[in-house]
């Protein structure tokens, strides 16, 4: 059971927990911050102050001051009017998630919702309902739209208060719930193509000494000398031939230290700034009991994930250039002295696995469009009367990473059969403890080329595989 507090869920905890159907609570002393923040919300509107989505209206309504029944009817409209995404629905993993998030920040204490509230949302996440929720509709500065719709499922048959339903739809917890899981399988991602290029040098008989430690004590960057140190354990026992003609190796396998590491850096960063947006206040207004007022702030605003993932797809895109340009390379018979595609000995075919290069560049170059940074997007002035005239597109960002993590599990599995079949024509015997294990591991799920195969056609049970952390 996730029992949530809104201070200490982490990136691991909440990704198991949106792809797990296990039940969801919430824990009794954030139970008791909440019970104390609404009597707080409750004397604040008593005695009239303006509370912005609290005794008035929201973006241009904000001028109308409402009573406490009139607040209540408001509560209900606000929510079923701002269900207006679009197009088809969000993936299930990223739903759950975004509930989970939602709740962890009612469990701070600091927004207007009832304890009660809460625990019915954690009792609609733990029967495992299904929502639709719309992909398109949300620009980064607050989840209204598709959050609307989350709300219209979790909600059933609650009566929401007065000053409930903003805190519930005015964050950002569906951007941040697939920000999450995308960084999340971006990092699998990483670790799979750190164990390719183990394969591939000992598949190209590349010179391992790009991978000395002393590469790294004098340009110590932390990622790079993480990489230095992933491959080199991973070549442990392994026989690379340091043959003449690849004493300089193409930059596709002398610099892939650097590429990973670069990345690597790049994603923990990442991770870093994700792990404060998990447990962040991302609403408006903000409850401070301690000074006894209700504080209009801006924390729905998702600058800080939008420019992240635009951080990650570019330095993720290089490291899934530079592994297609190695499986190319293997495939080519001037390049490693192995026969042409990888075809076996004796096979009357002339193309083996060469017809792998064309998708496996399609799925490299589909995934280096999308590096185009979106965070500078900008919105229109004129909606809601110049109030909204900003937007930081983190969904779209979110999104894009989650594409081009899918093309790089595609490309890889695709790298897998190419990298294993030159090991296979090289010698098995040639792999050491660390990487043995691994190529068996792959070979249960794709089968070695014999003469007259035609290259395998069917790569989804590798590619699932590799999603669940086969080679990471």
């Amino acid at each position: 059971m996730l029992t949530v507090n809104g201070y200490t869920l982490s990136l691991p905890l909440l990704v198991a927990a949106a792809r797990a159907s296990g039940p969801v609570g919430v824990h009794v002393e954030a139970i008791e911050r909440m019970r104390v923040n609404r009597a707080f919300a409750e004397r604040v509107a008593e005695r009239g102050d303006l509370v912005y989505g609290l005794t008035t209206g929201v973006g241009v309504r904000k001028k109308r001051t409402l009573d406490a029944e009139a607040m209540r009817q408001f509560n209900r409209r606000l929510v079923r009017e701002h269900a207006t995404g679009q197009g088809p629905s969000l993936p299930p993993d990223v739903v759950r998630a975004a509930g989970i998030l939602l709740l962890n920040q009612l469990a701070a204490g600091r927004s207007n919702v009832r304890p009660e509230t809460a625990e019915h949302i954690a009792r609609r996440l733990s029967d495992g309902i299904d929502i639709a929720v719309p992909v398109y509709g949300t620009t980064g500065m607050g989840d209204i739209q598709p959050l609307a719709h989350l709300m219209l499922g979790l909600l059933e048959g609650v009566e929401l208060e007065a000053g409930e339903a903003l805190p519930l739809i005015g964050q950002s917890s569906i951007v941040t719930a697939h920000a999450s899981i995308a960084i999340y399988d971006a990092e699998i991602l990483l670790e799979t193509l750190a164990t390719l290029i183990a394969f591939d040098f000992v598949a190209y008989a590349a010179n391992p000494s790009p991978f000395h430690p002393a590469a790294a004590e004098v340009r110590p960057y932390p990622g790079y000398r993480r990489a230095l140190v992933a491959v080199r354990h991973l070549l442990v026992g392994s026989t690379l031939t340091e043959d003449p003609l690849h004493l300089q190796a193409p930059l596709s396998y002398r610099d892939a230290g650097a590429i990973l590491g670069a990345a690597y850096d790049t994603f923990a960063f990442c991770v870093g700034q994700l792990s404060i947006e998990l447990n962040a206040h991302q609403q408006n207004p903000l409850a401070l009991i301690e000074e006894d007022r209700m504080l209009s702030v801006a924390n729905f605003d998702m600058q800080p994930l939008a420019a992240l993932l635009d951080f990650a797809r570019i330095a993720l895109a290089p490291c899934l250039t530079a592994q297609c340009e190695r499986s190319i390379k293997l495939l080519q018979a001037s390049e490693t002295g192995l026969s042409d595609g990888l075809e076996p000995p004796g096979d009357v075919h002339v193309n083996g696995l060469s017809e792998l290069a064309w998708p496996l560049q399609a799925l490299t170059a589909e995934a280096r469009t999308l590096i185009q940074p979106v965070s500078a997007e900008i919105g229109s002035a004129t909606q809601a009367e110049g109030l909204e005239d900003r937007m930081t597109m983190a969904g779209l960002g979110a999104r894009r990473l989650a594409e081009m993590t899918d093309l790089g599990f595609r490309a890889a599995a695709i790298a897998c059969v190419i990298t294993c079949q030159a090991i296979d024509l090289r010698g098995v015997e040639r792999l050491g403890p660390n990487l043995a294990p691994i190529h068996a591991a792959i070979r249960e799920h794709v089968a070695a080329l014999s003469p007259g195969d035609p290259p395998p056609a069917d790569l989804e049970p590798l590619i699932a595989a590799l999603r669940g952390g086969l080679l990471a």
